[in-house]
């Protein structure tokens, strides 16, 4: 076994390892960095940068099966799945090769094999063994199954859906969560007739209930089923298809069952709990701090109990990396990580939903909402949705909830305001340019603020 002395050895080249990497590099701190796979991990190769070029792609199929309603004569003569893929794929290459450049040249070492936290603190690979003053664990999440389903080349997750060569002529997922939302958005506007399974009664149950009823609304009007409060009973995969079984007796049949229930953290075979690390079904027990049960060893993004966002792991990897340098970053709590689906419309959200809200201030809450039917630009777009805006009875905004196409590049304003804690009469007198969808966030504001210009 061969040692190697630095000051931070990180476990995963996700999100949170490389942020935590290139952080720690610009302090000064000499890191190796352990990656068994491709730095990037999940969300450049298998999740976010791929779904959202194919949620592009979707988006330009549907653009062009309207463009005559815009005076603009086109015909979308097919989806070419080869071409979708190569598009997707110089994408992922692109960045994969620019954050290559990146870790390069910030002399940091990339160790590529599969790494283990050993008793004494150590993290060996092969028969390397790195030692560092701190450890970082950043080993990200894996896409979930059910018990007793047996995944195949009809039962599939997100990266079996990713790899299709064919669009599907019906498929149906299992969850109504963002990952299967934005493939039911991909899908349809492939051609595809989706039906979507979801337990809970509503899709996209963690955010507000208006957000949930207009994804519900927008599905319909496209043609997308979704069967609420109803419970998946089994599969049966076949030659030509599968054969999805509910527990109300329903049967349905399609070409692919995309099993969307979520992620589970990556955390089994690393030597964790052999090494001191507490773990909770599967998570990594860490404080507000990040730090984890054992000694100078911290954790970061998908494997830390929360929301599983890309941006939250690279804030927890700055964090981590500021914290062990002695700069003392501020906590940032997930209430105020922006979340977006960035399905057809899209939703995005910061803070709580108006349930939350009132579980925690009781009536002493005020909400105002906004319908995209009364913004310029969203009219030219075409899209339908609304702004919804929660404060506190006479104190600050708490939540901004938006539905409609593009409004994920509208939430950091929302974000913005429920992290400093603003009142609507501190923002209202903000002027937002004409005519842009940021307007109908102004207009809430303004609303809020008892000063409603178009709003009612």
């Amino acid at each position: 076994m061969t040692d190697h002395s630095v000051d931070l050895v990180i476990l995963g080249g996700g999100s949170g390892g490389y942020a935590t990497a290139l952080r720690a590099a610009e302090l000064g701190s000499s890191v190796v960095l352990i990656e068994k796979d491709k730095l990037g991990g999940t969300c450049l190769h298998r999740g976010c940068i791929p779904t959202k070029a194919l949620l592009h792609s979707a988006e330009v199929a549907d653009s062009i099966r309207g463009s005559e309603h815009v005076g603009v004569r086109a015909t979308l003569e097919g989806i070419d799945i080869a071409g979708v893929h190569a598009y997707r794929e110089g994408i992922v290459a692109k960045k994969h090769k620019g954050l290559e450049g990146l870790i390069a040249a910030r002399k940091i070492t990339v160790v590529h094999g599969e790494g283990r936290l050993e008793a004494d603190g150590g993290v060996t690979v092969g028969d390397d063994r790195y030692r560092g003053t701190d450890v970082v664990l950043a080993t990200g999440s894996y896409s979930r199954s059910l018990p007793g389903l047996e995944l195949d080349d009809r039962i599939i997750t997100s990266e079996g859906a990713l790899a299709l060569g064919t669009v599907p002529r019906h498929a149906v997922i299992l969850g109504g969560g963002v990952i299967g939302v934005e493939f039911a958005s991909i899908w349809r506007s492939f051609g595809a007739e989706v039906t979507i399974i979801e337990a809970l009664d509503r899709l996209l149950p963690a955010e507000d209930a208006a957000m949930s009823k207009a994804i519900e609304r927008a599905f319909r009007k496209r043609g997308i089923s979704a069967r609420t409060g109803v419970r998946f009973a089994g599969a049966e995969s076949r030659a030509d298809g599968v054969r999805v079984s509910l527990e109300d007796g329903t049967e349905l049949e399609a070409d692919v069952l995309l099993v969307a229930v979520g992620r589970g953290p990556a955390t089994a075979g690393l030597g964790l709990e052999e090494a001191g690390v507490e773990l909770d079904r599967g998570f990594v027990r860490v404080d507000e701090r990040l730090r984890t049960t054992r000694d100078r060893v911290w954790a970061v993004g998908d494997i830390v109990p929360g929301l599983q966002l890309a941006h939250r792991s690279f804030q927890q990897g700055v964090f981590v990396a500021e914290e062990i340098a002695g700069l003392r970053p501020t906590v940032v709590p997930d209430s105020l990580v922006p979340r977006v689906t960035y399905s057809s419309p899209e939703v995005a959200s910061v803070g709580l939903t108006e349930e939350q809200a009132r579980a925690e201030h009781g009536d002493a809450i005020v909400v105002r909402e906004y319908n995209l039917a009364g913004n310029g630009k969203s009219e030219i777009l075409g899209t339908a949705g609304l702004v919804k805006v929660v404060r506190r009875l006479d104190g600050p905004i708490v939540g901004v909830h938006l539905a409609g196409d593009r409004v994920g590049e509208l939430i950091t304003e929302g974000q913005l305001a429920v992290g400093w804690e603003a009142h609507p009469e501190d923002i209202a007198p903000f002027i937002h340019a004409h005519p842009t969808q940021s307007e109908a966030l102004g207009e809430a504001f303004l609303a809020l603020a008892g000063k409603p210009l178009h709003a009612l």
